[in-house]
C-alpha cells in the first residue's frame, strides 16, 4: 500500500505543481491588467513597463541557473563531508551549470548580432 501512495504523491505533485504555477502567473498577469485598465478609466497615467531584452532575459536566466547550481554543488559537497556517496549527487549540479552558461553566451550572442 505505501508504494501505491507514494507513487501517487509524486504523479500528483509532478502534474499538480506545474499547473498551480501557470494559474499563478495568469492570476497575477490578468491582475495587473484589471488594475491597469482601472487606472486608464480614472484618467491616471500609466507607464508601461518595458519589457526585457531577449540578452536580458537570457542573461538573467544564465545567473540564476548557475547560482542555483554552485548552490546545490556546495551544499551536496558539505553533506559528503558526512556522507562520501553524496558526491554522485553534487556531480548533477554540472547539468544546470552548463545550462547556465549556454544561457550566458546566448546572451552574448545576441548582443554581437544587435550591434552588427
Amino acid at each position: 500500500m505505501d508504494g501505491n501512495v507514494v507513487g501517487f504523491a509524486a504523479v500528483v505533485m509532478a502534474l499538480g505543481i506545474p499547473i498551480a504555477a501557470m494559474y499563478t502567473y495568469y492570476r497575477v498577469r490578468r491582475l495587473r491588467t484589471e488594475e491597469r485598465l482601472a487606472a486608464i478609466a480614472r484618467g491616471v497615467s500609466v507607464p508601461m513597463e518595458p519589457e526585457l531584452t531577449q540578452a536580458a532575459r537570457s542573461r538573467r536566466a544564465g545567473i540564476l541557473l548557475v547560482c542555483a547550481s554552485i548552490g546545490y554543488t556546495v551544499t551536496f559537497a558539505l553533506i559528503s563531508r558526512a556522507e562520501p556517496d553524496a558526491w554522485v549527487a553534487a556531480a548533477f549540479g554540472i547539468i544546470p551549470f552548463a545550462l547556465g552558461l549556454g544561457f550566458f553566451l546566448d546572451a552574448t550572442l545576441i548582443r554581437r548580432d544587435l550591434r552588427a
